[in-house]
């Protein structure tokens, strides 16, 4: 073993050891570390502040959701040295590059909570119930799906059937199957994606095809409200997207699957005339 394998043994021996001696504190009170942006949004809606040990390196980017709660608080890149080494005790992730990486922390002891892909609002649900159940705090999980359904309830079938297309300046659209078309159908609109879940929509079917309706996504997280590089910087979209936009959605309502889709669900109702 070479030197550096040496001091990464040692490093990880004594983050573990760190890990151990706050076993009788872990039982008291849980010590969270968030390892990517969709699960830092749960974390913050959910953990009381002095319970967060640390959030993603993302968790105060423009598409974070809860940014400006995330305000403060430690961020860091979340290695096994990284998260054993701050005395964490319980790990929440929706995703990581480092596949290895929650097994590797259930091996040293910490709980580890999965936010599943939610592809409807009953997953998301179940989401929130498993991370605030691991959180000890099941009440504010209730409450929290309470506002969500509200907000659906206040939605439903808005729209009554209208069709409309979802759209990325990347020219990708969704169909049922996916978190988007969850929204569309609780606003009460008809999804005329040419299929389920995501696919690619060319400009040329857009010209000889135009949509009645256009639900945006994504598109005011561009630089100028354009992209030079992708559909969406076509002058003929720009006219199009004017002309028959219903909504624009931005980034931190649509990265994540989780209950502020409630909040995108419910700006497509109050966008229809009238409501």
């Amino acid at each position: 073993m070479g030197v550096t394998g040496i001091l990464r043994g040692a490093a990880l021996a004594l983050a573990a050891t760190l890990v151990a001696s706050q076993a009788g504190a872990a039982a008291a009170a849980p010590r969270v570390v968030s390892l990517d942006q969709c699960a830092d949004q749960y974390v913050l809606a959910l953990a009381p502040r002095d319970e967060i040990v640390a959030l993603s390196k993302r968790a105060t980017n423009a598409d974070s959701y809860l940014r400006a709660e995330a305000a403060g608080l430690p961020q860091q890149r979340q290695t096994l040295e990284a998260v054993l080494g701050s005395g964490a005790n319980l790990a929440v992730y929706n995703w990581t590059t480092d596949l290895s990486l929650p097994a590797a922390l259930s091996r040293h002891g910490l709980t580890v909570v999965k936010v599943d892909d939610a592809h409807d609002f009953a997953t998301v649900r179940a989401d929130i119930r498993k991370v605030a159940a691991a959180l000890g705090q099941s009440a504010a999980g209730e409450a929290l799906i309470a506002r969500m359904d509200a907000k659906l309830a206040a939605s439903q079938g808005a729209w009554r059937g209208a069709r409309a297309l979802y759209l990325t300046p990347g020219g990708f659209t969704a169909g049922p199957g996916t978190m988007v078309g969850a929204m569309m159908s609780a606003a009460g609109l008809s999804n005329a994606a040419p299929g389920p879940d995501y696919a690619a929509v060319s400009l040329e079917s857009l010209v000889l095809n135009p949509p009645v309706a256009l639900v945006l996504g994504f598109f005011r997280d561009l630089a100028g409200g354009r992209s030079h590089w992708t559909i969406g910087g076509s002058s003929y979209l720009q006219a199009l997207a004017r002309q028959r936009a219903i909504a624009s959605l931005p980034g931190s309502m649509l990265g994540c699957p989780a209950w502020f889709a409630a909040d995108g669900t419910l700006a497509l109702a109050k966008a229809r005339p009238g409501a």
